[in-house]
């Protein structure tokens, strides 16, 4: 795979992680509240995963499939946002987040691209083929913050993130995820 609008994708990829670190970086006085994580995340977009999946399946008219299956780690919030980019329909996207308030390093999230603008990637060292049981190949990154399992299914490419901090889910872990898929 080759790089394409990589750098135009990564506020997809990262971008909440931006804006939180923003957000928690506010001064805080005794009359000052700082909001609550849903409150931030609700500011920068995300909705249920439920609402955005239903947005983004109304936008394509194409029913989406999830995985049945996530990571074997504690989440407390589940989170949606579809990215609607109006003005050259190149960047829409959907994103799927689970995040432990408690435990950081409880990151991982499901970005779904239409094929037409898929992502594609420069071959490098840090990056291994799969094949799924579909017969779909695979392609696990590993990167500073994040590993990366990067898939085909049906209409749309799937690109599951988990925080390289959580070292028991393992690249065999994200292609049984991508396995669950029906």
């Amino acid at each position: 795979m080759k790089l394409k609008k990589f750098f135009s994708v990564l506020p997809v990829l990262f971008g909440a992680v931006v804006s939180v670190l923003i957000y928690g970086t506010a001064k805080v006085n005794s009359s000052n509240i700082p909001p609550s994580l849903e409150e931030v995340y609700t500011r920068i977009g995300y909705t249920s995963p439920d609402e955005a999946v239903k947005k983004y399946e109304s936008h394509f008219n194409h029913v989406l499939k999830l995985p049945k299956i996530k990571p074997s780690i504690s989440f407390t919030h589940q989170l949606g946002r579809f990215s609607e980019d109006t003005e050259y329909n190149l960047n829409d996207s959907l994103e799927i987040k689970f995040i432990n308030s408690e435990i950081v390093e409880n990151h991982y999230k499901i970005v779904i691209l239409p094929l037409e603008n898929t992502l594609t990637f420069k071959s490098n060292a840090n990056q291994k083929d799969y094949t799924l049981t579909n017969g779909q190949k695979a392609l696990y990154i590993e990167h500073p913050l994040f590993n990366f399992l990067i898939f085909e299914h049906d209409h749309w490419q799937y690109v599951l993130a988990i925080d390289k901090r959580v070292s028991k889910i393992t690249a065999d872990t994200l292609v049984e995820i991508a396995n669950s898929i029906e």
